[in-house]
């Protein structure tokens, strides 16, 4: 890494958003779970175009307690360039610490998908949050979620999504299903994830009309801020060793936060 790029990056950590930051919220989710979110607000009134982020399978929280490094980084991001972020916690309220090691799930996908809709409803009738500009980002379990919600018909209707942004989602299911997308959905993957392969999400990026943008030589968690190249066991590895691949890739993230802004700042 470069000197230049390494102080890049040491200044967004510095300014990554801690969970203290935040305003803790309940809403419902349309399955009718309450959950519990926490929302970041830029200063002054608004209303705000605002982002709905979901977490992946590891959940909002690290093992410390603290807002996990990847939301926290991107939260501090989207409120420094004028958006509102609601960060929905789809699994404590159910129970759940972490589903990345089952390969039979609690929650899935799709289930979560009603946590997005009911955080855009709860959204909808904030005085702070423009109704017409609320726009989804998930990350791997979550980016999976976001693109179950990309095809619903309620995503599109009044209160739904302006856009969606999946970051290295599983593709496989729903390109069996003929899944197509209803609001303008963009996948951002890298080319050598081993976790959440690149391939099926290009061909079902093709078919349902989605923009894919792949990252060569990036595995998953590309984006996180600072996370070291290594391996972990995870149900769903495409590898005979189960195991995968992760960590950060200083090229990809940056391209991946430029595509994000842009698709965000879109007229």
């Amino acid at each position: 890494m470069s000197a230049r790029l390494a102080l890049a990056t040491i200044a967004v950590l510095a300014c990554a958003m801690p969970a203290g930051a935040m305003e803790q919220v309940s809403f419902s989710s349309r399955d009718g779970t309450v959950l519990t979110g926490w929302i970041a607000k830029p200063a002054g009134t608004g209303p705000f175009p605002a982002v709905v982020a979901l977490h992946g399978c590891s959940g909002l929280w690290r093992a410390s307690g603290g807002l996990s490094a990847r939301e926290s980084d991107w939260s501090a991001r989207l409120v420094a360039a004028g958006f509102l972020v609601l960060l929905p916690d789809s699994f404590r309220p159910r129970g759940i610490v972490a589903l990345c090691n089952d390969r039979e799930r609690a929650l899935r996908p799709a289930d979560r998908a009603s946590d997005a809709l009911g955080a855009a409803d709860w959204l909808a009738r904030q005085p702070f949050a423009k109704p017409a500009g609320i726009h989804l980002i998930g990350w791997s379990n979550g980016g999976s979620t976001a693109l179950h919600v990309a095809a619903d018909r309620a995503a599109a209707g009044p209160g739904g999504f302006r856009a969606i942004i999946a970051f290295y989602p599983g593709c496989r299911v729903l390109l069996k299903r003929g899944w197509r997308a209803r609001v303008p959905t963009t996948i951002l993957q890298g080319l050598a994830d081993d976790w959440t392969p690149a391939a099926p999400c290009q061909a079902l990026a093709r078919q349902g009309g989605a923009r894919f943008v792949g990252f060569a030589g990036a595995y998953h968690d590309f984006d996180h801020p600072d996370l070291p190249l290594r391996e972990r066991r995870a149900a769903y590895s495409q590898r005979p060793d189960g195991k995968v691949t992760i960590g950060t890739d200083v090229a990809a993230r940056a391209q991946a936060i430029s595509d994000v802004m842009a698709i965000l700042r879109a007229p």
